[in-house]
């Protein structure tokens, strides 16, 4: 909106952004959305997560407004995840970038590490609030890249940091090809730690029978073949595991199995055997099998 009075344009302006943060927080709050949906996220967290592989100079380019989602250093609460200030004390600083923006000034490009679809700002945060706010859709940035072990997308929020960071684990544990990768999927941190337990296990099994130390490349991908999958083709046709990834029906019956049937076998029957074991969990039951039966109802 321009009133004719830039001073007091680019003051509108930043009260507006200030109240529209505020407003989106006490939204996010009503419809119960986690705490930290409009929380940005810290690049040093989501590197460490993720597990940093190596980084490269892209140069300056041209990036969209809404794929800058972090920040390298910038103190929590001063933006939310949309660039709105969360604070009066950025009042100074934004409003002078948006009166230089507004006479034309030539401003630098911002400084931003892009990590898959997404980008940490390390200098330009005001800018890109500026930018954000006048209705931009891209701005200039020069882009460092960094390549991760694990991949994520712009949905990515901070509470989500544990189960990436046991994801990424697994993965370095158990080693499978992409296409497999895509079928192991948890929304609980500890059951990636306690498939790879299992799997090691099954794997060190395997190496005795075969009579030589297997890779754990060459262990992850016979677990996938000669287990997981014609486990799942089983739970299929019997209807079993309960609900939820096919990791964690997986998951559930081979617990289930070692619990109750004290075996680490799949031979035929096992999951008739299993089936016949299904039943509303009681008070005698140790906490694991009680939650595991709980969650198979």
């Amino acid at each position: 909106m321009d009133t004719g009075f830039p001073r007091e344009d680019v003051k509108g302006a930043f009260s507006r952004e200030l109240r529209r943060s505020s407003l989106a927080n006490l939204a996010a709050r009503l419809r119960l959305e986690p705490d930290d949906v409009s929380v940005m996220l810290p690049f040093e967290e989501v590197v460490d997560a993720l597990g940093r592989v190596g980084e490269r100079d892209l140069g300056v380019q041209f990036i969209p407004l809404h794929s800058i989602v972090g920040t390298v250093d910038r103190r929590a609460g001063e933006f939310d995840r949309s660039f709105r200030p969360a604070t009066g004390q950025l009042r100074s600083r934004w409003e002078r970038i948006a009166s230089a923006r507004r006479r034309g000034d030539p401003l630098p490009p911002i400084e931003v590490y892009r990590v898959g679809d997404m980008h940490f700002v390390a200098d330009g945060h005001h800018r890109v609030s500026v930018a954000r706010a006048m209705g931009d859709t891209g701005i200039e940035a020069r882009v460092r890249e960094v390549q991760t072990k694990l991949g994520a997308d712009r949905e990515l929020r901070p509470s989500d940091l544990p189960l990436k960071q046991h994801e990424r684990v697994f993965h370095e544990r158990v080693p499978l090809p992409p296409a497999a990768r895509d079928r192991i999927k948890f929304s609980d941190e500890w059951r990636y730690a306690q498939l790879a337990t299992l799997i090691e296990s099954w794997g060190f099994r395997l190496s005795h029978a075969r009579e030589r130390l297997l890779s754990r490349r060459e262990v992850a991908e016979a677990w996938f073949h000669e287990a997981f999958e014609p486990v799942m083709a089983a739970l299929d046709q019997a209807g079993l595991g309960g609900r939820g990834t096919e990791a964690e029906r997986y998951l559930r019956v081979a617990m289930l199995r070692d619990l109750l049937l004290y075996t680490n076998d799949w031979s035929d029957g096992i999951i008739e055997r299993l089936r016949g074991e299904l039943r509303p969990p009681s008070a005698k039951d140790d906490t694991m099998v009680h939650q595991i039966l709980k969650e198979m109802r």
